[in-house]
């Protein structure tokens, strides 16, 4: 039973790190080090209770779930602001998209506060519902709709009036 539970973690992992990945870069507003860091964190929490998750009936998001929450609980420390370097590493973004814009998206969202940015990642970049932001958040769904609001009015400020250049991102 244990190689079955171990089997499923491996082929979950595989198959759902590239997208936690995705949104713990978003999360930290493109620290890829900070996202690197949250994935694994959030992937041995899955480990320790995976007997529990295979319960659930969304693994996937349960685990962007946990990995919000791993995320919130590091921007809550005191060590969190720091940073080794202020550049973005040298990578190629080139195969997903304009590059320019991507900078512009990460630096604006990076101006967000970090409860701020985690509504708009998970509402906006994960599809959920404001209950679900709401539960992954341990939040009321009062508080999710005014930090959307809040946090889409000051993406505005920072981007100009017309977002609809940046939804493809």
């Amino acid at each position: 039973m244990r190689q079955v539970l171990a089997d499923q973690y491996a082929e979950f992992a595989a198959a759902r790190a590239g997208h936690l990945y995705r949104s713990a870069c978003l999360l930290t507003a493109g620290d890829t080090h900070l996202a690197e860091d949250l994935v694994q964190e959030t992937l041995g929490r899955l480990y320790i209770s995976w007997h529990r998750v295979t319960r659930v009936g969304n693994p996937a998001g349960y685990a962007q779930t946990v990995l919000t929450r791993a995320f919130l609980t590091h921007q809550r420390r005191r060590s969190s602001k720091e940073r080794a370097t202020d550049e973005f590493p040298d990578q190629a973004w080139t195969d997903h998209g304009d590059v320019p814009l991507r900078l512009t998206l990460l630096e604006a969202l990076a101006r967000l506060p970090a409860k701020d940015r985690a509504v708009v990642v998970l509402r906006y970049w994960e599809d959920r519902s404001i209950e679900e932001t709401a539960d992954a958040m341990h939040a009321s769904s009062a508080a999710v709709r005014t930090r959307c609001t809040r946090a889409l009015g000051r993406l505005r400020e920072l981007l100009g009036e017309d977002l609809g250049e940046y939804a493809r991102f």
